[in-house]
């Protein structure tokens, strides 16, 4: 099974492609930071973000999207971009028949440390362990992975 997980921005998309198969390790096949340039306007910004994840189920044929929750205590702004860059995600990966899979920040911090109040430091130590990286990666792109690695943990697969 391989699973589209996103750590959803508008700005920073992190983005992992895990390969799971039954009674074997997880295994990283693909993670990128996906950048947008903030001089574009936010619907461009949208486009850019379907079609790159459009390509993505195209190039791997993932069987579903993780993607992480919304959790934020301050600013609306962001969190409503936030909240239509998840919409645009999750309409792609529907239209292209994915299952989804919503996954909160606890419930990713507890599936991969065990502790849903791990901090990023113990989270990116624990992913590395998990999945023997020695690739440096961005924070999104922990936090994409960790999402992905929650999903395997919650689908029991």
């Amino acid at each position: 099974m391989k699973i589209l997980s996103i750590d959803p921005g508008y700005e920073r998309l992190g983005i992992a492609i895990i390969e799971k198969e039954q009674g074997k390790k997880e295994s990283l096949l693909f993670s990128e930071c996906f950048k947008t340039d903030a001089k574009n306007p936010f619907e461009e910004r949208l486009l850019e973000i379907g079609n790159k994840i459009e390509e993505l189920i195209i190039e791997h044929q993932p069987f579903v999207l993780a993607i992480e929750t919304l959790f934020f205590s301050k600013n609306t702004k962001t969190a409503m971009r936030v909240a239509e860059t998840r919409g645009t995600i999750i309409y792609v990966a529907k239209k292209n028949k994915l299952l989804i899979k919503e996954i909160n920040p606890m419930e990713i911090k507890l599936a991969v440390t065990g502790d849903g109040k791990s901090d990023k430091h113990q989270m990116t130590k624990m992913v590395q362990l998990i999945l023997k990286m020695d690739k440096k990666a961005t924070d999104d792109e922990y936090d994409a992975i960790s999402c992905g690695l929650a999903c395997c943990a919650l689908l029991r697969y």
